[in-house]
């Protein structure tokens, strides 16, 4: 029932698009949200971290600084990836998740990675750092996208199918664990076992995934005090609101302060020294205090567009490789977004999870960044409606929901 369900919302579009022979143009409104975004995003990053950096590093625009310099460094790899041929990422899979799996080993020696709040998660260069769990992202994306349209079909068979993307995602789930980083390692995680069950893996595979992955979930909240005790925020953050409690209280405050449309940009009181990461993880409950629900219904309303013009590339390049490179960059993106919000609103414990677009971090912007360029050279592309068409899992989809016609038909007639 469940895959049925699934196949009649998610196909049945597809297939009747697929009988277009239109092409796609290259996907400008795309670029010119993003571009919003990520403006939008620098002048929040200078209006929340203002204040702090000058007290620091007694310059008001250190970060601001530093996310221009990131910003033109993203864009410029943007349209560098833009113009390579998406048939050279499904070559470039492997090597690329080899380098990155090279990449989280290297960070985790000391004198080599970068040690900062107990966890090694950055390579520094002079003034810049570098985040390699930021690549496994992209890498596993491309990994995932390549494996489940080389192996069609198969995907379906637990062993020969299932199983070997299964320990790629595992390997790079616990090198990111072991910095550590849950936030990453989850929506690694989640982000892959979407993409897999989107691509065909069984339900019963990704439900037995699921049920295995929680004792050893709940044996790594519990074992490490600083998880147990965000959980023990999220579940009641006034118990201890000056101790575990503290940062998603002042983030409610900031809410409550902003009321309606906020108090002005610039005129938040929460970032002055009360709200930790107000520049980066919690940079939306800044927005939501200065520009007030207003304001963060308009973000989560450009956010929701942004995802729709991804999902509009999607439906063009169904059941090809492009399709589940489009798919999976949507997955992660969404994902990020939605934890995020959760977490500054209350809705999740709190993880180290920046707002894509919007929050202070380099490579994150350049990840994101490098993500956009992928959609928009998909874009561009003209679909393959001969692949799409003959793809195991279309064909699969209008087998059932023929079978699902005729079976209707049948107890109408009764």
């Amino acid at each position: 029932m469940m895959n049925l369900l699934k196949n009649n919302i998610l196909f049945s579009g597809a297939l009747k698009d697929n009988t277009s022979h239109d092409p796609v143009k290259k996907d400008k409104i795309l670029l010119i949200a993003v571009f919003a975004l990520v403006a939008f995003g620098t002048i929040m990053i200078y209006s929340s971290s203002a204040i702090m950096a000058f007290d620091i590093h007694g310059d008001s625009f250190y970060f601001l600084k530093r996310q221009v310099a990131w910003t033109a460094i993203s864009i410029v790899g943007m349209i560098l990836v833009s113009r390579i041929d998406i048939e050279t990422w499904k070559r470039l899979s492997m090597p690329l998740m080899l380098i990155s799996w090279i990449l989280l080993l290297l960070v985790l020696v000391p004198g080599i990675g970068s040690k900062i709040n107990s966890a090694r998660r950055w390579f520094r260069v002079g003034p810049m750092s570098f985040q390699p769990s930021e690549l496994a992202k992209l890498a596993i994306i491309i990994y995932v996208s390549g494996y489940l349209i080389n192996r069609g079909e198969k995907i379906r068979d637990f062993w020969s199918g299932f199983i070997p993307p299964l320990l790629v995602v595992g390997i790079t789930f616990g090198l990111i664990l072991a910095e550590p980083d849950m936030g990453t390692a989850f929506v690694i995680g989640a982000g892959s076992a979407a993409l897999l069950f989107i691509g065909g893996a069984s339900m019963a595979h990704i439900g037995g995934l699921s049920l295995f992955a929680l004792p050893i979930g709940f044996f790594l909240v519990k074992n490490m005090g600083y998880r147990i005790n965000r959980v023990k925020a999220f579940l009641d953050p006034w118990s201890d609101p000056y101790g575990v409690g503290y940062q998603i209280r002042q983030s409610f405050l900031a809410f409550g302060n902003g009321g309606l449309m906020g108090k002005g940009i610039g005129e938040g009181r929460q970032k002055l020294f009360f709200l930790p990461e107000a520049h980066t993880d919690f940079v939306f409950s800044v927005i939501g205090e200065e520009l007030g629900f207003a304001g963060c219904f308009l973000l989560t309303a450009f956010f929701i567009f942004l995802l729709w013009r991804c999902f509009r590339i999607i439906k063009a390049h169904w059941g090809s490789f492009e399709g589940y490179l489009a798919t999976g960059i949507t997955i992660f993106i969404g994902v990020q977004i939605v934890l995020n919000l959760f977490v500054v609103t209350g809705l999740f414990p709190t993880k180290g999870l920046a707002l894509p677009f919007i929050s202070f971090g380099g490579t994150s912007l350049l990840t994101n960044m490098a993500m956009i360029g992928i959609l928009y050279a998909i874009s561009g592309k003209e679909p393959d409606t001969s692949k799409a068409e003959t793809h195991w899992f279309i064909t699969y989809s209008k087998n059932k929901m023929a079978q699902s016609q005729k079976s209707w038909k049948l107890k109408l007639a009764k």
